[in-house]
């Protein structure tokens, strides 16, 4: 009876302890955002506080009421979810890797298709065979193991490396290489894992290496063939409309549950490879229904991302946290950081056209994030299954190794950056978002007094003016997660929102601030404002109010059509802000100075404080001439 009790009691608190792990991972993702740090460390503190910290203070002998409080918080989802817990956590990566999938898109690799392959094709198997040596020479790991171990940390984590780069601003091609890596990398290293996983399980059936390596690879060709074919077939369906909008995304969730199973059940843990490559067929297959893909990635990625992290580090038991500090994970991490990442982009790299200074920093800057953890929780527990104990290893060097490089990472990228001089200088840069004739007119002028400019617009016909006039460009919703990977967030330090949308205005401004600075992000004014008194909540609560008079979008491009255009004047102290005033007329717009050290946005009521540099005015033409050359 008191067994029965007991797998009652069980089966309550299952659904509370769902809950708590979902709320655990969103509200450390929620944190993260607003403390702009990585998100996968404070996942991580959260697992481990409700795993092995309480679970640690319920061993002691406590008040009866306080202990079993303390049992509803405490997270052991090993007992909490029994025989569910390998195929979730299976389900949880698989979802992951397929969005790891739909973010490589190989148009969008750029100018950095070269490198990006080198450090693939390359500094790849470099990386896999010295991190194994590493593995089994200092862990003590037996070479099998020690080999899937050495794969699987060839990834580095494109979710902790966006965050990274914009705080970084480094400049384009060494930004471009890390990025890409990351996004390529993340399926690759997770294969290296399911290869040596697949080496394991043939190889303690059969004796025979010949047939061990053929039914290898025959697994591997056949995930990926189901996973192309299964990503053609479901493109296929959405353009040909045989799929309604409204149920495109669950379609998407469940196609890709559907092909895990059928991929394991044709040949067993192939699953992984089929989502991967459905995720990569689907990136790169013309259909019109990514936005909705796009969604799907954002939310169901973010929970399970969050609560595998939680699951995972709270089945971290005091015995096995204890090892973090053995010398031995120390060793390897090390290891890891210090010799085999860098021997292997130094060799990599070699006569690439990469200089010595990006080799410097692609060697040290190799944070590994959630595909680490999430792949080694499952093979963890899968090659317990089959026998193999020193597979519970698994888990506490992925958490050492991903606690030591995303926080060396993110305290050592910009210093690094800025002595190597792979950083972009201030002043250099401004994104436009908005496209129309008046923010044309702005970025033309910007380029001609040599700064740089990126025009963002979510309609392709309103960027067809900048895509004429040899503007760079980004089409979508700089919003999106989309936007992290592919907007070229070292292209620009300065942020102009330039919409009819307020409210949008605002919201891109806020989105943009931590990472720019608030001093560094302007929305045009929602309604003509003169009076210094909005500067306050312009910089609080939205952009920073752009011009010196602070006019509205709608009398901005009034203006505009009325021959108003942008000039560039040099003031001095033989030329003065005055004499400006005077030329262009008392109505004139101030927008920004130029000196040497960068960009000076002109705020109301501070243009007569202006004394010396490249003062970019917007006011009435009286020369018919210059209005016709502007045009």
């Amino acid at each position: 009876m008191a067994a029965a009790d007991t797998a009652h009691h069980v089966v309550n608190m299952l659904p509370f302890k769902i809950a708590l792990i979902g709320a655990l991972g969103i509200g450390a993702q929620w944190l993260a955002w607003r403390l702009q740090r990585p998100a996968i460390v404070l996942m991580a503190i959260a697992g481990l506080i409700f795993g092995p910290l309480v679970g640690w203070i319920l061993g002691f002998n406590l008040w009866a009421p306080l202990e079993n409080l303390l049992t509803m918080f405490h997270l052991n989802p090993v007992d909490d979810f029994g025989d569910v817990y390998r195929p979730m956590i299976g389900i949880a990566v698989a979802i992951i890797l397929f969005e790891g999938g739909m973010t490589l898109r190989f148009k969008d690799l750029g100018d950095a298709t070269h490198a990006v392959g080198r450090m693939v094709l390359i500094a790849g198997p470099i990386a896999w065979g010295l991190g194994t040596l590493a593995a089994h020479k200092i862990v003590g790991l037996p070479w099998d193991i020690a080999a899937m171990v050495g794969g699987l940390f060839v990834v580095t984590g494109p979710t902790v490396i966006m965050p990274l780069l914009r705080q970084a601003h480094l400049k384009s091609r060494p930004a471009n290489v890390l990025k890409w890596e990351g996004i390529v990398n993340d399926p690759v290293g997770a294969l290296f894992a399911v290869g040596g996983y697949e080496f394991i399980r043939f190889s303690m059936q059969e004796a025979n290496m010949v047939l061990v390596f053929g039914k290898l690879i025959f697994a591997a060709v056949l995930g990926t063939v189901v996973g192309i074919i299964s990503g053609y077939g479901l493109a296929w369906a959405f353009r040909k409309g045989h799929i309604p909008e409204y149920l495109k995304a669950p379609v998407v969730l469940a196609w890709v549950l559907a092909i895990y199973v059928l991929a394991n059940t044709m040949a067993e843990e192939t699953g992984l490879l089929a989502v991967t490559a459905l995720g990569m067929t689907m990136a790169n297959t013309k259909f019109a229904s990514m936005v909705e893909m796009r969604r799907f990635k954002e939310t169901i990625a973010i929970m399970l991302v969050s609560g595998v992290f939680v699951v995972l580090t709270a089945t971290l038991t005091p015995e096995v946290l204890k090892d973090f500090f053995s010398f031995r994970i120390i060793g390897f991490v090390l290891a890891m950081m210090l010799l085999v990442r860098p021997i292997a982009v130094m060799i990599s790299t070699l006569w690439s056209g990469i200089t010595w200074r990006e080799s410097v920093l692609l060697s040290f800057i190799a944070p590994r994030g959630v595909v680490a953890v999430a792949v080694a929780g499952l093979f963890a527990a899968e090659l317990q299954a089959l026998g193999r104990p020193e597979g519970q290893q698994f888990v506490p060097l992925a958490f050492a190794l991903v606690f030591a490089t995303v926080l060396f990472a993110g305290f050592a990228i910009g210093p690094m950056s800025k002595a190597l001089g792979l950083s972009s200088k201030h002043g250099d840069g401004v994104l436009i978002v908005g496209a129309n004739p008046w923010s044309l007119g702005l970025a033309k002028a910007l380029k001609e007094m040599g700064v740089g400019v990126l025009v963002a617009d979510t309609n392709w016909r309103r960027l067809r003016g900048a895509r004429l006039e040899g503007f760079s460009t980004f089409y979508g919703e700089v919003l999106s997660e989309n936007a992290d990977y592919r907007l070229d967030h070292s292209a620009f330090n300065y942020l102009i929102a330039a919409t009819p949308n307020d409210a949008y205005n605002a919201l891109v401004c806020v989105e943009f601030a931590p990472e720019l600075g608030r001093h560094r992000v302007f929305q045009v004014s929602g309604q003509d404002k003169e009076d210094n008194d909005a500067d306050t909540i312009a910089f609080t609560s939205r952009g920073r109010t752009l011009s010196s008079r602070g006019r509205s979008f709608d009398a901005l491009t009034r203006d505009w059509w009325s021959g108003w255009r942008f000039k560039t004047t040099n003031v001095s102290e033989e030329y003065p802000i005055e004499n400006l005033m005077e030329e262009r007329g008392e109505d004139v717009d101030l927008m920004l100075v130029k000196r040497d050290t960068g960009l000076e946005f002109v705020q109301p009521g501070q243009g007569s404080k202006i004394e010396k540099g490249a003062v970019l005015t917007f006011g009435p033409v009286k020369d018919r001439s210059e209005l016709k050359a502007s045009k």
